[in-house]
Parts: C-alpha cells; structure tokens; sequence
C-alpha cells in the first residue's frame, strides 16, 4: 500500500485535509483513532464508520513477530508483513530506529546476509511507515520514544526511491520526526543525489548517510557488485554538494575489519577525500555475521585510526556497535527466523565491509 492511495481512500470517505492529516498523524504516531481532542474537527460520518476497520488494516500491514532486546538499549524488533514476508527493524538507543524498505536487496553486497536472498519485493511506503507505528505502539507500553528514523534496514533505499521518499514526507509532516532526523542511507546512486537536490520548496529534505567503508575503487567494485560504479572521489563529491544545499553534514559510514581497511593506507584515503569537508566519518567496529569469515579489529586498533584521522582534520566518530548480543547484522534475525542461514564463503583477498543494520543505525542515532 502507499501513501498516496491511503490518502485517496480518505478523500472518498469525506475527508478534507485536515481530517486527512489528524488520520494520517494517529496513525504514524501510534495513537488511537477513536480518540481526539476536542480541538480537532469532527470527520465525516463516513470516514467515522469506516474508521475501525481501517486502523485494523494499518496494524495489519507490520506486526511483530519476535523481539530480540540487547544489553546495549537497542532491539531488534521481526517484522511481519500483511503478505507473510518478513523485514527487521531495529530499536536504537536514544529514541531511533532503523526502518526496513525492501524485503531482501538487489545489490549482491558480498558482506551482507540480506543480499544473499536477492531481492524479493519492495516495501510500499504504508509499510515503511507502519514499522514506525509498530515501534511507537510498542513504546506506549515501554515508555520508549522514536524521534529518529534511520532508512538502513533491509535493502537499498535508492531502489525504493519513490515509496521511500513518500514515507519520508509523511514521517516529517504528520508524523513529528525533524527533518534531519530522518536519516537516507545509500550505497550511492546519481538518482537519489539529482531527485534529493530537486525536492521542492517545503519539501521534506532528509540528512544523507554514505556508506563509504573504503577509498579504493575496485575494492568498492568487489564488495558491491551490482552497486552503481561511482569512485569514492565522486561519492563524496555528490555528498558534499548536498550538505552544502540542506546544511546537514552528511554521515559517512565505515565498518572496520580487521586487516581490511584499518590500515593506514586507508587512513591516508580518508583525509585526501573528507579533510575540509562538511562531513562526519562514522567509525564503526564490524558486527560479527554468522557465516562470513571476517573479524573485528582490536578495539585499540579501532581507538588509534580514529585518534589519526581527528589530528589530520576530519571528524571522527568511534561507535560501539549496537547488538551484538543478538546477532545485530542485517538480515541474520529474518534468516534464522527462515531457515536461511548458510555458511557463505568469501575469498579472503576480496576483504569485507559489513552493511550492518544496527551498527550503521547507531552511527546516526548517536
């Protein structure tokens, strides 16, 4: 289901915009249909009658089917979609959460269990907002807020684009997410930076989130085999003309594995592509994924690069990858709920970056 046909059932049930935007915000927020303030109009007689049903069908469309708490604060949360697909979001601390936008990705990441599947559906953006109401309808219960949306979970929001932007425009309109705390991420793709640079006046701009995870070319090539073929130096350079236009620095994500790219070739790449730039480099220590035969660097190793990389001019974050405990790479809780696990084996020379949901999510969310 998307937005837009939502909004057209509502106007042929009565509704004028403003009833339209008060079902749209109770919905997004998690909160009670039947329940208004007194302030609020009272919607069409239609509309009212058709209103339980409806509320029952916008639950229908993400229930949880397992939740999976962490000793960090984060969660991470299976999604049941109303087809019997399943996607992942994961509970942040400090009030975010990571949204899912396909059941599955196209872009093959070698380091990613999600990509081993292939694609298998896009996620309209009814169901990309649903998840946000599921994780407020949880909240009300746990006392835990979402006032920061991250668009990392399962699958490339570049190959969702029009739903993903949808959901975005509810989340930062009716549904009371800042601006730039609704967080695109991206492999990189010249689509999204030409649609984003044009959003209209008013429009709900997003902050951008890159993931980079090294400055070499065909190492790029080999850890995103379907992904579109920019050079790092391009990337950045499409990054920065955003963050100039919104004045959101953009996120630039890093997992770092062991003997991959902690090294200081890497670090020499890092400062020749961000040194001066309006960017922030997120550091983010590899979140172990079952099958693939890649390792953590040693936190004194992960401490020391981003220690050289502040001293060289480039702001750095080092982030402590979120749940661990629970198996927090993307798609391993959708395939061991499946049955999916399989032992993936990955040439060694080829290196790995982990495209992993919660730690990726928790750069932003920080």
């Amino acid at each position: 289901m998307r937005i837009e046909h939502l909004r057209e059932r509502l106007r042929a049930l009565g509704a004028r915009p403003g009833h339209e935007q008060s079902v749209l915000r109770h919905w997004a927020c998690a909160l009670p249909q039947q329940r208004r303030s007194a302030r609020e109009d009272v919607l069409p007689l239609a509309l009212r009658e058709a209103l339980p049903a409806l509320e029952a069908e916008l639950q229908g469309l993400a229930q949880l089917r397992s939740e999976h708490p962490a000793e960090d604060g984060s969660a991470r949360l299976l999604v049941a979609l109303a087809d019997g697909q399943t996607v992942e979001s994961v509970l942040l601390p400090r009030d975010g959460l990571c949204v899912s936008t396909q059941v599955g990705c196209a872009v093959g990441c070698v380091f990613c269990m999600t990509g081993q599947s292939g694609l298998l559906r896009q996620l309209g953006s009814a169901e990309i907002v649903a998840q946000v109401a599921l994780a407020r309808g949880l909240g009300n219960h746990s006392g835990r807020a979402v006032k920061k949306v991250v668009f990392m979970g399962m699958g490339e929001p570049a190959h969702n684009l029009d739903n993903v932007l949808e959901a975005i425009d509810l989340l930062g309109t009716a549904g009371g997410v800042g601006h730039k705390n609704l967080v695109f991420s991206t492999v990189g793709d010249e689509r999204v930076f030409e649609r984003l640079q044009n959003l209209g006046e008013g429009a709900v701009k997003p902050a951008l989130a890159l993931s980079l995870h090294t400055t070499k070319r065909e190492l790029r090539a080999q850890l995103l085999p379907r992904a579109p073929r920019i050079d790092p130096e391009e990337l950045v350079a499409y990054g920065e003309r955003y963050a100039r236009a919104t004045g959101y620095p953009v996120q630039y994500q890093w997992t770092l594995i062991d003997g991959v790219n902690d090294g200081d070739d890497e670090i020499d790449g890092i400062v020749r592509l961000l040194a001066g730039r309006y960017a922030v480099m997120n550091l983010i220590p590899y979140n172990t994924v079952d099958g693939l035969a890649f390792q953590r660097p040693a936190w004194e190793r992960a401490v020391a690069m981003a220690g050289a990389l502040h001293r060289r001019g480039v702001l750095t974050k080092l982030r402590r990858s979120a749940g661990q405990d629970v198996e927090g790479g993307c798609g391993q809780l959708r395939a061991r709920a499946g049955g999916e696990t399989r032992r993936i084996e990955i040439r060694p020379a080829l290196g790995a970056t982990l495209h992993s949901l919660s730690d990726r999510d928790l750069a932003i969310a920080e």
